[in-house]
C-alpha cells in the first residue's frame, strides 16, 4: 500500500508537502509557533503551523499538550488553573472550551465584541464576568518566544521539514526549562 502525502500550494505555485509547515504571511514564507508558557516565561506546550494559520484554531491543540511535572511522584498536571491570552484567543469556541474544563481565563476584548453584555443576563456568546480583567503579566508568552528565538535555528527556520524544526523547538524548550 502506498501512502500519499498531502500536498499544498507553496512558494511560486510549487506544491509543498503539508509536513513542511510553511505558509504565506506578509513577509513571504513563514512558520508560526503557538505555545503555552508558565508564569516564569518557560515554554510548556509548543505547536507549529503554517504562517497564515490563525491563532484560535491551534488553541485546543496547545492546551491538549500541556504537561506540568510535579516535584514529587504522580502524574503531571494537564489542566492549568488560569489562562492569560491575547485578543486572538477571544472567541466563543475558546471560551466554551475553557468553561468545560473549568479553567479561568483573562483575555482582552476585541473591538468587535465590546458591545456584548457581560455577566449573568448575557446574550448568547457574551463573555462572563470572570473573563473581564486583563492582567499585567499577559506578555509572558512574548517573553518566552523571545527566549526561544535566541536560538538562531529557531529564529530563522533553516530546516525544511517541520518535524526537524519542531524537534529543535523541543530541545530549546528542555534546555530553557532546566536552566541551561
Amino acid at each position: 500500500m502506498v501512502r500519499r502525502r498531502s500536498i499544498q500550494k507553496g512558494a511560486g505555485g510549487r506544491n509543498e508537502p503539508a509536513d513542511h509547515a510553511l505558509g504565506r504571511s506578509r513577509g513571504g514564507l513563514s512558520t508560526k509557533t503557538h505555545l503555552a508558557a508558565d508564569g516564569r516565561a518557560r515554554p510548556l506546550a509548543p505547536a507549529v503551523t503554517a504562517g497564515q494559520a490563525g491563532d484560535a484554531p491551534a488553541f485546543e491543540a496547545v492546551m491538549a499538550r500541556i504537561r506540568v511535572p510535579k516535584t514529587g511522584p504522580g502524574r503531571p498536571r494537564i489542566r492549568p488553573t488560569m489562562v492569560l491570552a491575547d485578543r486572538a484567543y477571544s472567541s466563543r469556541a475558546i471560551r466554551s472550551h475553557l468553561r468545560r474544563r473549568q479553567i479561568r481565563a483573562t483575555t482582552p476584548q476585541p473591538s468587535d465584541q465590546i458591545g456584548l453584555v457581560c455577566g449573568g443576563a448575557a446574550k448568547v456568546g457574551a463573555r462572563p464576568a470572570s473573563m473581564q480583567r486583563p492582567t499585567s503579566s499577559a506578555n509572558t508568552v512574548e517573553r518566552c518566544i523571545n527566549r526561544l528565538e535566541q536560538w538562531r535555528g529557531l529564529a530563522t527556520r533553516t530546516d525544511k521539514l517541520a518535524i526537524a524544526w519542531h524537534a529543535a523547538l523541543h530541545l530549546a524548550t528542555i534546555l530553557i526549562r532546566t536552566g541551561h
